[in-house]
């Protein structure tokens, strides 16, 4: 009997030491899990505090929310919540913002059905006007339609041609739509950079559709990428694909694929390059195609890929539009990017 209780007090006493470890490891992941959140969430109780749902991927937060735009926006008076997804979106905030850049129709009808019950949150971006540049088919037709030109110069898009199915039939295809060699294909859907270089017809039918072929046009081996938040316009230089001359092109076959076009590794800011390739385009002309482009487009957060035909001083080509692109490697985006929000809620 004595024996028994013994052991009974014994088992109690490792039950109770066990309880203890499990009640300071609890402690201890509560404490991680505080200071985790009381970084991004101890504001002064008079300061307005802008709450900003983000729904981004994990790479996409690993870029752009870096350690100095969370600072700064903390000491704007801007809170950054990550949105859990596995949770209804009407059960989380109350937001001021929504910023998200998710794929699917799940996402989509998610994000429609909240912005319809609470109209005055502000989605960056509107799911369908993203969807709209996502195609490669419809993304360049707003810069086409606009047609821009003016004193600073003039600004079009390079003479494409959609193909959706049947590679065999490319080189007649290219041959009736007149487009001329070498030629960019770029796939139909805009979620990858990758691109290949076609030098001949024959090759074309090595490429895999839905795809989109674009017009090379020489440009100094420099690309502009110009950085649009709200109104504000941010641009820098690229180098890009080299030109392609006569010579060149009818001594090379083949197809050429380059993983994208331009990094930022390959920046051409400090570069020591010829004057008339290096020039950024004028300041006016960008703004005016900018405003244009957020009225038609409906978005205020994308970048706009532009060349300058080499050669021709004032001839612009917008090749490519990308939705919330990769603002980390923006010289001062921290500082743009939560005055953009903060103006977003003066204006409400």
């Amino acid at each position: 009997m004595g024996g028994e209780v013994f052991k009974t007090e014994e088992e109690e006493v490792v039950r109770d030491e066990e309880e203890e470890e499990e009640r300071l490891r609890e402690e201890d992941e509560m404490v991680a899990v505080q200071r985790k959140y009381s970084a991004v969430g101890s504001f002064p109780q008079t300061m307005k505090v802008v709450v900003v749902g983000y729904a981004l991927t994990s790479k996409k937060v690993k870029s752009f929310l870096q350690p100095k735009l969370e600072g700064l926006a903390r000491n704007k008076g801007i809170q950054f919540v990550a949105i859990d997804q596995t949770r209804p979106l009407s059960e989380q905030g109350p937001f001021d913002i929504v910023l998200h850049k998710l794929s699917g129709k799940e996402w989509r009808h998610i994000l429609e059905d909240y912005w319809q019950t609470h109209p005055e949150v502000t989605v960056l971006d509107p799911p369908d006007a993203i969807q709209h540049v996502y195609n490669r088919q419809y993304m360049l037709q707003d810069v086409a339609d606009l047609n821009l030109s003016d004193a600073y110069g003039k600004v079009g898009v390079p003479k494409q041609l959609v193909i959706k199915k049947d590679p065999s039939s490319m080189p007649d295809a290219v041959a009736a739509a007149g487009l001329r060699l070498p030629l960019v294909a770029k796939p139909l859907v805009a979620k990858s950079h990758e691109l290949s270089l076609a030098y001949d017809q024959y090759s074309l039918r090595k490429l895999e559709p839905p795809l989109v072929l674009q017009e090379f046009i020489n440009h100094g081996g420099v690309l502009f990428k110009v950085y649009v938040v709200g109104e504000a316009i941010k641009v820098v230089r690229r180098f890009s694909l080299p030109d392609v001359s006569k010579y060149e092109l009818s001594k090379t076959a083949g197809v050429f694929r380059f993983p994208r076009v331009s990094c930022a590794a390959a920046s051409a800011d400090e570069a020591d390059l010829d004057p008339t390739v290096a020039e950024l385009p004028p300041r006016p002309l960008l703004e005016r195609l900018g405003r244009e482009l957020r009225r038609r487009l409906g978005l205020r957060l994308f970048n706009l890929d532009i060349i300058r035909e080499h050669g021709k001083k004032d001839n612009y080509y917008v090749i490519d539009i990308n939705y919330f692109p990769g603002y980390g490697k923006m010289p001062e985006y921290e500082h743009i990017f939560t005055d953009f929000l903060l103006s977003l809620v003066k204006t409400k």
